[in-house]
C-alpha cells in the first residue's frame, strides 16, 4: 500500500493528441512533478499550468499567477469551477510570515428559507435540485480574484485575466477527461438551449483531439475585467445571470422538471468576499493553517491531525497507520456535521474543535484491535469528556465529488493553495445564455432538512447564508517558513484526501509526489462500517487483510481526489507535485527546472 509509486508515476506524461488539426491549438504536457527555481504552479489542466507560470516568468508573485491559473481553468475545467462559483483562498505572505484567507463562497438569495428545498413536506430528490435555479448561489469567484490581486498581487484584474481570454478565443485541445465529463451530463445538458449549444454541437460531445473554443466566455471575461466586475455585481452580465437563474433556459417539449430560482440582481450587488481568520493547529512542530466556517475543511483536518497527534505514526505498521487514519477521520466528520456552518448564522465553536484537549477526549475512544461503531455521535467541544460523546447523533451527509485545486508558489517564498468549485460536475447545467459559463449548483450543499428533527442545525438554508463546504487549502509552515501547500477536489473526500496526503508525507516518510498518487480511502462517519476505497487500495494484499481482521470493510469508488501540492526543499528549490493519473492526470510546472 505504501510502497514508492513516482517510478511509476513520472513516466505519465500526456502530449496533444495526433487527431489535432495543423493550426489548431496545442497541448503542454502534463507532467505530475517538477523541481526547479524561480516559483512553481500545479493545476489539474496543462493549459492553465502553463498560463501561471508564464506570469511568473515575467515578474508576477503567486497571487498574479493564482488568478491568472484560475481564469484559465474556467475555461479548461468548466465543468468543476469558473466564473459561475466559488471557493476559499489561502494565502502565505513570506515578507511578514503571515497566513491569510479569503471567503469567496456562494452566498444563497435573500428570498432563500429553511424550506428552500423542501415541497409539500418533502425533501426534493437531490438530483431535481441540483438541476436547477433553486440550486444556484450567488458567485463569489470573481470578486475573490478581485480581492487577491487588490490586497496581495502586482497585476490588476485585466491583467491577470487577460491570458485565459486569449485562451478562450484560441481553444484548446479537448482530452478524454473534458469529453467524458459531456458524455457523462449529456442528458440534462441537452434540455438547456445555451448549454445544449455550448457543449453538445450537432448533440454529440466535442471529440477528443478537436479543438474547443469558447468566445462568449472570452468576452465575457474581457466585459468583467473592463468593468472591474461591476458588469456581474450589478450590471448586465448579473442581469442575464438572474434571469437564467429565474427563468432557466430549458429547451422547449423538454420532460425535466426544471424549478425555478429567486435570486434578484440586488443578490449579487451585496455581495462580498469575507477575509477569515486560518485554523491553525500544530501537529509534530509543525504549524496547519487551513480555512475556517463555513468551509469544515480546516476544523476537521485540524481536529483530525489533533487525534492523530499522540499516536508515533512514523513507527506504527501500515495496518495500524491506516486504521488509526479512517478512525480519526470518522470522529473528526461526526463533530463535523454536528458543530460547522455559516459563522454569521450560527456560533461555531472553531477553538473547541482545535483544541487538543477536546482531541485527547476523542483519540481514547479509537482501539488498536477493533473499529468504532457506525456512525459516531458527535461531541461538544464547550464541555469535553474523556471517551465519551455526548452531543447526539451524527452521521455522513453525500455530496458531489467535482472541483478544482492549484497550488503556486513564486520566487519571493509567497504561496497560495486555492480551491474553487461549480460543486457537481457541470453545476447545475445552466450555461448562462450568450456568456459561456456554467452556474454553480452550491446550495445543494445545505442540508434540505434539520438531520435530527427539532433539533437546530447549524447548515440549514437560510437568505444570504454560505453553506458548509469540505474545501481544504492547507499550508504546512516549518518554524514560520512554507514547507508544504496542498488541497484536492472531491467533495467531503477532500478532507480525507488532504489528511491522508499530509500523515503519509510528514509521518510515513513517503515524497509528496508518493502522497498525492496514493491509494485512497476515505472515511466519513458513514451509517456502517464501509468505507469508499480506491480500487488499487482494495486489491493490496499487504494490508487490506489487517484492516478487515480488524473488522474495517471496503466499498469501491472508482476516483477519489486529484490533489496538487507545492514543497520548498531546504536547498531554496520548489517541488511542484500534481496528480499524475485521477481525472487524466495534472500538470506541475516550475519557472526554471534544475
Amino acid at each position: 500500500m505504501l510502497r514508492t509509486v513516482a517510478a511509476l508515476t513520472l513516466s505519465v506524461v500526456l502530449v496533444a493528441p495526433a487527431a489535432a488539426q495543423a493550426g489548431a491549438a496545442e497541448t503542454p504536457p502534463r507532467v505530475p512533478e517538477q523541481v526547479g527555481r524561480g516559483g512553481a504552479v500545479s493545476s489539474v489542466d496543462p493549459d492553465a499550468s502553463q498560463i501561471g507560470i508564464d506570469v511568473l516568468r515575467r515578474g508576477g508573485n503567486a497571487v498574479d499567477a493564482a488568478v491568472a491559473t484560475a481564469a484559465a481553468l474556467g475555461v479548461t475545467d468548466p465543468f468543476s469551477a469558473g466564473i459561475g462559483g466559488g471557493g476559499f483562498f489561502v494565502y502565505y505572505d513570506a515578507r511578514t510570515g503571515r497566513v491569510s484567507t479569503l471567503d469567496g463562497r456562494e452566498t444563497a438569495p435573500r428570498a432563500a428559507t429553511d424550506q428552500l428545498f423542501v415541497e409539500n413536506g418533502t425533501p426534493l430528490p437531490f438530483a431535481e435540485a441540483v438541476t436547477s435555479g433553486l440550486s444556484v448561489g450567488v458567485p463569489g469567484t470573481p470578486k475573490t480574484w478581485q480581492q487577491a490581486l487588490r490586497k496581495w498581487g502586482s497585476l490588476n484584474l485585466r491583467e491577470a485575466m487577460a491570458p485565459a481570454e486569449a485562451l478562450a478565443r484560441r481553444g484548446f485541445v479537448v482530452d478524454q477527461t473534458f469529453n467524458t465529463q459531456i458524455a457523462n451530463n449529456a442528458a440534462r445538458f441537452a434540455d438547456f438551449t445555451s448549454t445544449r449549444d455550448l457543449y453538445l454541437p450537432g448533440g454529440q460531445p466535442p471529440a477528443v483531439g478537436s479543438t474547443f473554443r469558447n468566445p462568449q466566455l472570452a468576452d465575457t471575461y474581457r466585459e468583467l475585467a473592463r468593468t472591474e466586475l461591476a458588469s456581474l455585481y450589478g450590471g448586465q452580465v448579473g442581469r442575464e445571470l438572474v434571469k437564467a437563474v429565474q427563468q432557466p433556459p430549458v429547451v422547449p417539449g423538454s420532460t425535466r422538471n426544471v424549478r425555478k430560482g429567486a435570486m434578484e440582481i440586488s443578490d449579487l450587488a451585496r455581495y462580498q468576499v469575507e477575509r477569515r481568520e486560518p485554523t491553525h493547529t500544530r501537529y509534530r512542530g509543525l504549524d496547519v493553517y487551513g480555512m475556517p466556517a463555513p468551509s469544515s475543511g480546516g476544523t476537521t483536518v485540524g481536529e483530525a491531525l489533533n487525534i492523530l497527534e499522540s499516536t508515533d505514526l512514523a513507527n506504527v505498521s501500515d495496518v495500524q497507520y491506516l486504521h488509526r487514519f479512517l478512525e480519526a477521520s470518522r470522529l473528526s466528520f461526526a463533530d463535523r456535521l454536528r458543530w460547522v456552518g455559516d459563522p454569521a448564522f450560527s456560533r461555531v465553536p472553531t477553538d473547541g474543535l482545535l483544541s487538543q484537549k477536546f482531541a485527547d477526549t476523542r483519540a481514547c475512544l479509537i482501539k488498536s484491535d477493533t473499529v468504532l461503531s457506525a456512525p459516531q455521535p458527535a461531541a461538544d467541544p464547550d464541555n469535553p469528556k474523556a471517551c465519551e460523546a455526548t452531543a447526539g447523533p451524527s452521521l455522513l451527509r453525500e455530496d458531489a465529488e467535482r472541483t478544482t485545486h492549484l497550488t503556486v508558489a513564486d520566487r519571493w517564498g509567497n504561496v497560495v493553495a486555492y480551491t474553487l468549485t461549480i460543486e457537481s460536475e457541470g453545476g447545475s447545467g445552466i450555461v448562462v445564455p450568450g456568456r459561456g459559463f456554467l452556474l454553480n449548483n452550491e446550495l445543494t450543499d445545505f442540508e434540505f432538512v434539520a438531520p435530527t428533527p427539532g433539533v437546530p442545525h447549524p447548515n440549514l438554508p437560510g437568505p444570504g447564508k454560505r453553506p458548509r463546504s469540505s474545501m481544504a487549502p492547507t499550508i504546512v509552515l516549518d518554524h514560520g517558513k512554507v514547507k508544504l501547500a496542498v488541497g484536492s477536489p472531491g467533495g467531503a473526500t477532500i478532507i480525507t484526501t488532504v489528511l491522508q496526503i499530509l500523515t503519509a508525507r510528514l509521518d510515513r516518510d513517503m515524497s509528496l509526489l508518493d502522497a498525492v498518487a496514493a491509494p485512497r480511502a476515505s472515511q466519513r462517519n458513514s451509517a456502517t462500517n464501509t468505507t469508499p476505497a480506491e480500487a488499487e487500495f482494495i486489491a493490496d494484499q499487504e494490508v487490506v487483510p489487517g484492516l478487515q481482521a480488524i473488522g474495517h470493510k471496503f466499498s469501491l469508488n472508482a476516483e477519489i481526489g486529484a490533489a496538487t501540492g507545492v514543497e520548498r526543499a531546504k536547498d531554496g528549490r520548489w517541488r511542484a507535485v500534481a496528480e499524475p493519473k485521477r481525472r487524466g492526470g495534472g500538470a506541475a510546472r516550475v519557472v526554471w527546472v534544475g
